[in-house]
C-alpha cells in the first residue's frame, strides 16, 4: 500500500517544484505511473486482505474505487489542459487525491471525507467561467456541512463508549443496550452519505455544481466524490443493520422516485451539462435503494454500477466539454448535427450512450440488471419504479444523442476546428477499462 500512498503525497511537491512550462507534462507522467501503479489491486480476493495496519487497509470492496480515482487523475489533467495553459500557477497547484478508501475508522474517514471539499469548492469557484460558479460553490459547501455536522457529532459520542473500527463496530455491545443512540447514529450517518450521493430531495446542490465547475472538476464530482457516499453505506449496511427496519424504507421511496423524477427532468433539460449531472442522479438512486436492501448480491450489483457510471458520465462530460470548447455554448440546439463535423468524436457518443443506456455488453447492463433483480427479489412492487426509470434513461440519452450529432447545422458551427489526437486517447482511456470490465467482471466483484 505505500506503494501507492508515497507516490500520492509526492505528487504535490513534484508539480510545485517544476517549473511552469513543464508543469502539465510533469503531472501528467506522474499521475500515469500513479495510474499503472494502482492496477496491481487486481488480485484474487485472499490476496488482496492484507492491512498495512489498524487505520489503513486495501479489501475487495474499497480497491475498485481506489484504482477509478487513480486511473481518473492523468485524464482529469489531460481534460483539463486548456484550463491549465490559462491559469496561474497558483491555481494549477490545486489537487485532489482523496483517501478515503483506504480508511478503515470511522474518524479518519471523516476527516479525509471531509477534506474533499475544500479542493473541489476552489475548483468550482475559482476555476469556473461564469458568475453563478459562486453561488454554485455556497450550495456544495452549505450541502456537505449541514450534513457533515450531524455525523460529526455521532462519531464523537459514540466514541466515548465504543469502538470507530469498521471491522469491529459490528462487535460492539453498545448499540444493543442503547436502541435510541444506536437510531440518532445511524439517521446521522446516512444523512451525510445520502447528501454525497446524491439522494433525491437533497440533490439540488450537484447539477449547479457540475453546470459551474470545469471539465476536470465536472469528472472529479461525478467519478469520485458520488462514489465516496456510496462507499460509506455499502460499509456501514454491511457493519450494522438500522435498529428499526423501517427507517431504510423512506430513503428507499425517494431513491426509487428519484430515479423517475430525474429522468423526466432531463427531458426538459436545454443545457448539456446540467442533462448528464440529472442523469448522475438518477442512476445514484438504483445504488441507494440496493444498498439499503443490504444483501450480498445488491451490495455487488451497486458496486458494479458505480464503477461503470464512473466511467460513463466522466467520457460523457468529456464528450460536452469537446462540444463546449468549440462553439462555446452548452444550449444542446446550438451544437446539431456534430457527427458530420467531427465524425469520429460522433463514435464516441455513440459508444458513451450505449452505456449510459445499459445496453449489452455493457458492464452498465450487469449493474443495473443484478440491481433490479435484488430489488424484485426484496419486493416485487419495485419493478415498477426500476422498469420505468429505465424507460426514462433510455429516453433521455437518446434524446441527447439525437440532438448533439443530427440535425440541422446551425451557421456558427461551420467552421469549427478539428479534434485533437489527446481527445481521442482521453476516450480511449474511458472505453478501454470498460471493455475489460466486460470480459472480466469478477474484478470487481464484492465477495
Amino acid at each position: 500500500m505505500l506503494k501507492m500512498i508515497i507516490p500520492m503525497v509526492l505528487l504535490l511537491p513534484t508539480i510545485a517544484l517544476c517549473k511552469s512550462k513543464q508543469l502539465w507534462p510533469t503531472a501528467l507522467t506522474h499521475s500515469f505511473w500513479i495510474a499503472l501503479l494502482s492496477l496491481q489491486w487486481f488480485k484474487p480476493p485472499m490476496e488482496l486482505m492484507t492491512f498495512s495496519n489498524y487505520y489503513l487497509a486495501v479489501d475487495q470492496i474499497s480497491a475498485p474505487f481506489l484504482i477509478l480515482s487513480c486511473w481518473l487523475t492523468p485524464m482529469m489533467i489531460m481534460a483539463g489542459q486548456n484550463n491549465l495553459i490559462t491559469e496561474p500557477t497558483s491555481r494549477k497547484l490545486t489537487n485532489l487525491t482523496s483517501t478515503s478508501f483506504f480508511n478503515m475508522e470511522l474518524i479518519m474517514f471523516f476527516i479525509a471525507f471531509e477534506s474533499t471539499l475544500l479542493p473541489t469548492l476552489v475548483i468550482i469557484t475559482r476555476w469556473g467561467g461564469q458568475m453563478e460558479r459562486l453561488n454554485a460553490g455556497t450550495y456544495f459547501l452549505f450541502y456537505t456541512l449541514i450534513g457533515s455536522l450531524p455525523l460529526l457529532v455521532a462519531l464523537l459520542s459514540t466514541q466515548t463508549y465504543s469502538t470507530l473500527s469498521i471491522y469491529m463496530l459490528q462487535l460492539s455491545d453498545y448499540y444493543k443496550t442503547n436502541p435510541w443512540a444506536c437510531t440518532m447514529w445511524w439517521l446521522a450517518l446516512f444523512t451525510a452519505f445520502m447528501i454525497k450521493m446524491p439522494l433525491y430531495g437533497l440533490h439540488l446542490w450537484l447539477p449547479k455544481a457540475h453546470v459551474e465547475a470545469p471539465v476536470a472538476g465536472s469528472m472529479i464530482l461525478a467519478a469520485v466524490l458520488l462514489k465516496l457516499g456510496g462507499y460509506g453505506i455499502i460499509r456501514m449496511t454491511m457493519t450494522l443493520a438500522p435498529p428499526l427496519k423501517f427507517l431504510s424504507y423512506p430513503f428507499m421511496m425517494l431513491a426509487l422516485w428519484g430515479v423517475i423524477m430525474t429522468g423526466f427532468i432531463c427531458l426538459c433539460q436545454m443545457d448539456l451539462k446540467s442533462l448528464i449531472a440529472y442523469s448522475s442522479v438518477s442512476h445514484m438512486g438504483l445504488v441507494i435503494a440496493a444498498t439499503l436492501t443490504k444483501t450480498e448480491w445488491a451490495c455487488t450489483g451497486a458496486i458494479t454500477l458505480m464503477i461503470a457510471h464512473g466511467l460513463t458520465s466522466s467520457m460523457l462530460f468529456c464528450l460536452a466539454n469537446t462540444n463546449y470548447e468549440r462553439t462555446n455554448s452548452r444550449t444542446l440546439i446550438l451544437a446539431r448535427n456534430m457527427q458530420l463535423l467531427l465524425p469520429l468524436m460522433g463514435l464516441w457518443w455513440f459508444s458513451a450512450s450505449l452505456a449510459n443506456m445499459a445496453l449489452p455488453p455493457t458492464i452498465n447492463l450487469m449493474g443495473e440488471l443484478t440491481i433490479i433483480v435484488s430489488l424484485f427479489n426484496w419486493s416485487d412492487t419495485t419493478i415498477l419504479m426500476t422498469g420505468l426509470g429505465t424507460l426514462m434513461t433510455a429516453a433521455y440519452t437518446l434524446y441527447m444523442l439525437i440532438t448533439t450529432q443530427w440535425g440541422e447545422t446551425p451557421s456558427h458551427t461551420k467552421t469549427i476546428s478539428p479534434t485533437h489526437t489527446r481527445e481521442h486517447l482521453l476516450m480511449m482511456l474511458h472505453i478501454l477499462p470498460m471493455m475489460l470490465l466486460m470480459m472480466k467482471p469478477e474484478l470487481i466483484q464484492a465477495t
